[in-house]
Formats: structure tokens, sequence, C-alpha cells
């Protein structure tokens, strides 16, 4: 039986998602996905006098989307990803237990806390006349590849603008780090261990490669630099080589990874990293060494005077808060939204220092606190 909506309240609608786990599958052997907390929502947007649309973005993988208005004003997305990283080392991940103030379980803050908030917000439209068009969005595999979002935004969906309810510490952020993963791979020649004129040591090789790699993070946060985001930054992801300890290696693989900042380019990250092996190469001339674009995802910025900032800073500020404005230096689906035309800042209860932990928990004050702000900037921005 659907609760009613007065009693939907967002701590409810929090430990209700933490108690349905949606571990995203690709992350961790056996994970639920997203299809059981998929139906929960789409229940309850169900009672709330809503048509939500479901679609399996990949096998066994769901976004729910709901609208509601009589769209003549203005148009408003409320997204939120619905999968979870791993529960490994944790005692109860799915507890949704409360206690000193804090609401612990794996998605708590990230970002089943948020994903309340918007369906709080719902719930409370549902019984209102909306001029504007209210869209609620939770999407799937926000944790390893987007393919939710990605889905969404090539259905065609857009809005005049977008809250993503990550865990910001109820700060406005609308700027948020990129990343590329770049490929860089040393070429040797293998030979017996005992053979050290037949052989060139890949691995070894590969090491004036970092050097020259930490030689340019450090260029990087002294010479680069966002007002909201801090300096770009790189670092060694992971390297692999070797076939065995006497044998000289042939080839050794490292994945650097690259944060970049917003208006920075697959085009000018890469010729930066050419000029890294380049270094590498004058301190080793045998060296042979290649890199390649990996997986990349941009960095993307909505001005800070903009009125969807100043709206939700004035909402803050109406709920008590300072309306901080802070960089979200992780990666997040808002990505998607900047790049496809609707304006997309992150806003939401928790801290990201939370998301991922053994312990991960959510403030209750903020989890409150974030659905009044919401419910008034979204009531605010739909009547134009």
């Amino acid at each position: 039986m659907t609760e009613t909506p007065h009693s939907m309240d967002p701590v409810t609608l929090t430990r209700r998602l933490v108690r349905t786990p949606s571990v995203n599958p690709v992350l961790e052997e056996g994970g639920a996905g997203e299809r059981r907390v998929a139906d929960l929502a789409t229940e309850w947007l169900h009672g709330w006098g809503y048509r939500p649309v479901v679609s399996e973005v990949a096998p066994g993988r769901f976004n729910v989307v709901a609208r509601r208005g009589a769209g003549r004003g203005p148009s408003l997305l409320l997204n939120g990803h619905l999968d979870t990283v791993g529960v490994a080392g944790m005692a109860h991940p799915f507890s949704g237990a409360v206690r000193d103030g804090r609401l612990f379980g794996r998605g708590a803050a990230d970002m089943k806390s948020g994903v309340a908030c918007i369906l709080a917000v719902a719930a409370e439209l549902a019984y209102e006349e909306i001029e504007g068009e209210l869209i609620v969005a939770l999407t799937a595999d926000e944790e390893h590849a987007s393919l939710g979002m990605e889905a969404l935004v090539a259905s065609g969906l857009r809005a005049d603008a977008a809250v993503v309810c990550e865990p910001t510490g109820l700060d406005v952020m609308p700027a948020h780090k990129g990343f590329l993963w770049m490929d860089v791979r040393a070429t040797g020649r293998a030979a017996h261990g005992s053979r050290p004129g037949a052989g060139v040591d890949a691995i070894t090789h590969m090491g004036h490669v970092l050097v020259a790699f930490e030689e340019e993070s450090r260029r990087l946060a002294q010479q680069t630099g966002h007002p909201l985001l801090g300096p770009a930054s790189l670092h060694a992801g992971t390297i692999e080589g070797g076939s065995a300890p006497s044998v000289y290696p042939d080839g050794c693989h490292l994945v650097v990874e690259r944060r970049t900042l917003p208006g920075e380019t697959v085009a000018g990250v890469m010729a930066e990293a050419e000029g890294v092996l380049a270094r590498a190469r004058e301190r080793c001339p045998g060296l042979k060494a290649t890199v390649e674009v990996g997986l990349y995802r941009a960095a993307t910025e909505v001005p800070a005077g903009s009125a969807l900032v100043d709206g939700l800073r004035r909402a803050c500020r109406r709920a008590g808060l300072p309306g901080a404005v802070g960089g979200m230096t992780a990666w997040v689906d808002a990505c998607f939204l900047n790049e496809h035309g609707t304006a997309a800042v992150c806003f939401g209860p928790g801290s990201i220092a939370q998301a991922h932990t053994a312990e991960e928990w959510v403030s209750v004050e903020e989890i409150e606190v974030c659905a009044r702000v919401l419910r008034d900037f979204s009531r605010r921005f739909l009547t134009g």
C-alpha cells in the first residue's frame, strides 16, 4: 500500500531508499542495480498522481522520469542517481539507522538523501498548481559510466535549469572538475635476466616517465587555478608490466588521471602529455613510449552570477543558510546536462568526504533543510 504524501518526509524517504540496495553491479559482483529502488520511487510517484516513465537504459539498469505542471512557464529538472558503490567492509550497509543526528548506510550521503529531497519536493508540489514544469529525473549508473544520464540527454530531454542533488554540504556548486584518463605505454625488449646487454627494461624506462609526470603535477599546482575549484591535477592511477622476475620486461602500461578545469580540452591536455614524454626522453634517450586518450569527462560550470545560482542562494538564505558558493572537485552528471543545453548546478545534503566510506552517513538536519530549500526554490522558479 502506498504511503500518504504527508508521511513521506525526506528523512523517512532516505531511510527507505537506503534500506533498498542498489549497488552498481559493474562495481561489485552481485550488486542489485537500480531495479528495486526504481520500483520504489515509481510507486511513490504514482501515489502522488504522477505518471512516471521507467526506461531500461541497459540490461537490468533503469531510469525513472516524471513530470508535473502546466508547462506554461519555466521548466526545472531535479536529478539524482539511484545507484551506489559497493559495500565491502561495511557491517550494516543497508540499515538506515539514525544515531546522534546522523543517518547511516550505503548511499546515505551519495546520494539517496539527495534523491529523497527531490521526491519530497515532488510529493508536495503534486498538490499545487504549477505554471512551469517540474521534471524529476532519477538515473542509473552514475557511479560507473553514467549510462542513465547519457540516455536521458540522448532522448532529447531539456529544461531551463537543473539541480543535481549530489552531496555539497548545502553549498551551491556551479562548477565541477572533469577528468581524462591517459594510457601510457613504454616498449622494451624481452631477454633473460642474466643477459643485460640483450634486454631493454620497459619498467625502468617508465620510471623516467613517472618522474616527468610528477614534475608536471607540480607545475599544474603552481600555474593553474579556478576560483572555485583550485588547480588542475594529475596522478598515476595504475601500472602494470613484466612477466617474471628473471625476464627483462618488454612492456609497461601506465594509466594517468588528469583532473581538468572548465575550458580545458582533450587536445590541450594531450599536448601537455606529449611534452611530458619529451622531457622523459631527454633523461632516457632510448625511451620508446606513447600516450593515448582514454575515458574523458568534461569539466563544466554555470556562471556564479546566473539566475539559477542566485535563486538557489536566496532560497538558502531564507532557510537560515549562508548561501555559500563552492566548487565540486569530483566529476558529476551535471556535465552531460550542461553540455546538452540545460544549465545545471549541484546542491544537496551530506559531504563528499563521506561518499564511498565504510561508515557512510548524512546529517538528518541537512536532509530536512535541503528539502526545505529545494521546495522554496522550485516553487519560485516554476512560477517564473
